[in-house]
């Protein structure tokens, strides 16, 4: 699949069913070095401000085509992707992990009962420029998550792709249709899982209990849906603590993750 790539990540584009659709994208990540000691994705820093005042500033934009991008390999390495499939769609998930108690029970061991993300399309850093897009699922984790689809109190929180949520504790669903894109839905189920880095963030602002599994999710129903496969990567935060003491009866961990998403 290929978009086309301005230095930030905004969607404008059509449907991800079609084979190679191309999408356009303004603003730009900017050179955090020489904006003024901010943070490169303050909301004031410059290059948010151009790709305001020029929103047609990519319309001559380098085409970025996801063939070239390479997934990141998990500690135990997960099964590649389907023959026939073609990778669809990266996204970084910005989210909460969330968990159940027995509180009755001190030792108990919370429980996963799901987990719920807004997805932010980074389609175009995973094929140009891997190195940066690694570094995002921990910046992002710092950052707050989005009240609503317009919250713009940040440039990440721009070029919203879709969510990610679960229908019951073992149905994770995608719903990459938004009003100004339709990407694709699906349902899937877990197929195979590799235990995140020994030095993957901890939690939000380097305190926490360690970074979620990295995964590898199957179609619950591949006949049914475009999108076909989805890889958890590059996981920060979202684990809990080891038992329930002290712990509510329903919790929620903060994590993000790279999501790579593969389609027929």
């Amino acid at each position: 699949m290929l978009f086309t790539r301005a230095s930030f990540v905004i969607a404008l584009a059509t449907s991800a069913v079609a084979a190679a659709p191309l999408e356009r994208r303004w603003g730009g990540w900017g050179n955090w070095n020489h904006d003024g000691g901010r943070p490169w994705w303050t909301p004031s820093s410059s290059y948010l401000d151009f790709g305001k005042r020029f929103p047609g500033a990519d319309s001559n934009a380098p085409i970025c085509d996801l063939s070239q991008a390479v997934m990141p390999t998990a500690p135990t390495p997960l099964p590649a992707p389907a023959p026939g499939l073609s990778l669809s769609h990266v996204a970084i998930g910005r989210g909460t992990q969330n968990y159940t108690c027995d509180i009755t029970n001190a030792t108990a061991i919370p429980s996963a009962v799901g987990a719920k993300a807004t997805l932010f399309n980074v389609s175009c850093l995973a094929a140009d420029t891997p190195a940066l897009l690694a570094r995002l699922p921990s910046i992002a984790l710092d950052l707050p998550i989005p009240s609503s689809d317009g919250d713009d109190s940040s440039p990440a929180y721009q070029d919203i792709s879709g969510h990610h949520f679960f229908l019951d504790a073992t149905t994770p669903f995608f719903d990459l249709d938004t009003t100004l894109h339709q990407y694709g839905t699906g349902q899937f189920k877990k197929a195979n899982s590799s235990a995140a880095p020994s030095d993957a963030a901890l939690g939000t602002n380097g305190q926490g209990f360690g970074s979620v599994t990295w995964l590898k999710l199957d179609a619950k129903d591949a006949a049914g849906q475009v999108l076909q496969e989805v890889y958890r990567l590059n996981t920060a935060g979202g684990q809990p603590p080891k038992t329930c003491q002290g712990m509510a009866a329903a919790f929620e961990v903060q994590y993000s993750a790279e999501y790579w998403i593969w389609a027929q």
